[in-house]
């Protein structure tokens, strides 16, 4: 399964400046076999230390923080050697032994010539309630779901990808005869979705019905990790807000409101629940912004946001989206309002750029106008602009831009986007650009 991930890994491994690194995630994005297949592919042999599952393991690093006393006893226990520059120690659920994630500190003091990596789960929230994090230690990279192209080359679909992945505004329409194939892959990923092993079995086995056990089991799993982590009182509030999100979503006006989570919510109600979903990827918040300005994140409105979920598959099983969708013409781009289209374009943006987009509402210039997603440049393109761009996300081949426009007139120097299933084109003020395509940010830039 290709990860984009590994070529950051890989810069890793050959950095002068390397620290110790850690992947984090939600559960089941696909974190250990990524370090597990870097250890295969980039070194000599692996070290995997399961953190969650041998209780000696706690006991190494609960004594000192003698790195070479650590690692002795951590060969004995593994019965491997672990040799700089040959070896990749991994720590894996290091969350579960806070005395590990500490000791990345002393690695990175002490034996900056061993490539260490741990990956972990509820990360956010270790940082947070400041437990020993190695703060300033270590390199965090996040892993997510698969990308869209990411799904196309586990679907089999190499030379596709690589011929979108290379296409540019003016070389776009060589892509035209293989739309519908696009399309019909982009639908299959809105159904199942970017959590590997859920598309790992849809590519062996192409059983739809499997794909959504698999999804239900993985939502379980969540509800269990709130339990675990949670009260009673605070694991029923996140349950219902979960459950919430379908009706949100479904909605013209996606805002987040509280009184539909439950008859009286109140945000003091859910906020810790909120902080805590966010901070254990669970969910993305897309906070309102009062205006279009440079950064974005000065000006927004901390009560004002939308609320996605970590994976579109996983919301369409928490909705129960009917698979049939799939073989009904554009169903699952329209489904519940676009609400699909909607969380896929905002898991696109959170992919590409590790940062939660915004979005704008125009009710200080007393305009209906809302924008689904605002940006700067460099979020998406990583190139040399600085200027904001305002994204819209629609259902279908509906090429309607009211708000788009009432958005562009009153603030002209932002750029505006309209994503959609309709082909790219370039209008004086806003470019189209394929749903399936805009991952690539060659069609982005000018």
């Amino acid at each position: 399964m290709k990860r984009f991930l590994m070529e950051k890994l890989l810069d890793w491994k050959d950095s002068s400046h390397r620290l110790p690194l850690i992947i984090n995630g939600a559960r089941q994005v696909g974190k250990t076999w990524l370090l597990q297949e870097f250890g295969r592919t980039a070194f000599k042999n692996t070290v995997y230390v399961n953190c969650d599952t041998d209780e000696r393991i706690k006991e190494i690093f609960n004594k000192d923080f003698n790195i070479d006393r650590i690692l002795g006893d951590l060969e004995i226990l593994m019965q491997q050697k672990i040799v700089p520059g040959e070896t990749l120690l991994i720590f894996d659920e290091i969350q579960e032994t806070p005395k590990a994630l500490t000791s990345l500190k002393y690695f990175a003091e002490n034996k900056p010539e061993l490539a260490i990596t741990a990956a972990g789960s509820l990360l956010g929230l270790t940082i947070h309630e400041g437990t020993g994090f190695p703060v300033g230690k270590v390199t965090i990279f996040n892993l997510y779901p698969l990308s869209f192209f990411e799904f196309l080359y586990a679907m089999g679909e190499d030379l596709l990808c690589e011929k979108l992945q290379a296409s540019t505004p003016s070389n776009i329409d060589e892509l035209d005869l293989f739309s519908d194939t696009l399309i019909k892959h982009l639908k299959t990923y809105l159904f199942v979705g970017g959590m590997p092993g859920v598309v790992k079995n849809y590519v062996e086995e192409k059983n739809t019905d499997t794909v959504r056990t698999l999804q239900e089991s993985i939502l379980e799993a969540y509800r269990f990790d709130l339990s675990k982590h949670l009260n009673s009182l605070e694991t029923n509030r996140a349950i219902e807000v979960l459950d919430s999100l379908p009706n949100h979503l479904s909605r013209e006006n996606k805002r987040f409101i509280f009184g539909q989570v439950r008859d009286g919510g109140r945000g003091r109600d859910y906020e810790d629940v909120l902080s805590w979903l966010q901070a254990a990827d669970f969910i993305v918040r897309v906070f309102n912004v009062t205006k279009p300005g440079n950064p974005l994140a000065a000006y927004r409105d901390p009560r004002s946001f939308k609320i996605f979920f970590v994976d579109v598959g996983l919301l369409g099983a928490l909705s129960n989206v009917n698979p049939r969708t799939l073989l009904e013409g554009d169903a699952l781009f329209t489904e519940f309002k676009g609400a699909l289209t909607e969380q896929f374009v905002c898991q696109e943006l959170l992919y590409m750029n590790s940062q939660a987009p915004f979005y704008w509402s125009g009710k200080k210039e007393k305009s209906m106008a809302e924008i689904d997603f605002l940006v700067q440049n460099q979020a998406i393109s990583q190139g040399h602009f600085s200027d904001i761009c305002a994204v819209e996300a629609k259902a279908s081949v509906n090429l309607k831009a009211k708000s788009l426009s009432v958005f562009h007139k009153t603030y002209p120097q932002t750029r505006a986007f309209r994503l959609s299933l309709a082909w790219f084109r370039e209008e004086s003020w806003v470019r189209n650009i394929p749903l399936f395509a805009f991952e690539n940010v060659r069609l982005w830039d000018n």
